[in-house]
């Protein structure tokens, strides 16, 4: 039996879109063992929907964007398949990754677990790096067992059921422009300035408490990077991604900074 066999027909890829003509057609080139791949794009005006038509497995719906979660739960209407594998638009699926969730989606332990969280390995130029900040993500699961909901500027898929994680990581490769990146920072980073704001201190982790009271953020995400998770060896590529988690917490904390009273004394 194929791969594609294995897994076309109870595995569904679903992939968000919206101008990814620089990363799609490798995230797609990473999915040739599945059969079924859908895409909900939001307006996509470049060269997105022509790639995705030269793909036979791809099914294509148009739904203007509102939220991320609204877009990944409209997609699981969609599907019928008993799997779902949930992507964004510059994730790659290596061979050991693919052949993990291969061997997952049909072992029939699986048949209690309502979805495995998948780590991740930033990548910079093309090469995965080990000082990576992205945690763990839920990508895999049962279809009809859970929603997603919006979280700051991301979402996340809430299951009901026990979660397992897979061991081999997806690959973070997006090579988009910097001007791209820089301009997302600021939409992302405003939505989860909103969340910190509106959240109180006792139900935020140590590192949002961290980033909401204390000017340390910056500063500890370049250290983070750097020293404890091994940048600092990784030559140039180590350091461009420190430096972007220095940009984007700094950015972050001179949004919260907007909010707070000033210390001077009102004429």
């Amino acid at each position: 039996m194929s791969v594609s066999e294995a897994a076309g027909a109870i595995l569904t890829a679903l992939i968000l879109t919206h101008n990814e003509e620089a990363n799609i057609a490798r995230t797609l080139d990473h999915l040739g063992w599945l059969d079924s791949i859908l895409v909900i794009d939001s307006g996509s005006s470049d060269a997105t929907l022509s790639i995705l038509a030269e793909h036979s497995a791809v099914r294509v719906l148009h739904r203007p964007f509102d939220s991320f979660a609204d877009q990944c739960n409209f997609g699981l209407e969609q599907i019928s398949t008993p799997w779902v594998l949930s992507l964004d638009a510059d994730y790659l699926i290596p061979t050991p990754l693919a052949s993990e969730i291969q061997a997952v989606i049909r072992d029939p332990s699986s048949a209690r677990v309502a979805g495995y969280a998948i780590p991740f390995r930033y990548c910079i130029g093309g090469r995965p790096l080990r000082s990576g900040m992205l945690p763990p993500r839920i990508s895999l699961y049962r279809h009809g067992l859970g929603r997603y909901r919006n979280d700051g500027h991301g979402h996340r898929i809430v299951l009901s059921g026990p979660i397992r994680r897979l061991r081999q990581p997806i690959f973070h490769d997006d090579r988009k422009p910097l001007q791209r990146w820089l301009a997302s920072q600021g939409n992302y980073l405003a939505i989860e300035a909103a969340k910190l704001r509106a959240t109180p201190s006792r139900q935020l982790s140590l590192a949002d408490r961290l980033r909401k009271h204390t000017p340390l953020a910056p500063f500890a995400a370049l250290l983070f990077c750097l020293l404890w998770k091994g940048g600092v060896l990784e030559g140039w590529r180590g350091w461009a991604y420190a430096q972007q988690r220095m940009y984007a917490e700094l950015l972050l904390h001179l949004m919260l900074l907007e909010d707070r009273p000033s210390l001077s004394t009102p004429p």
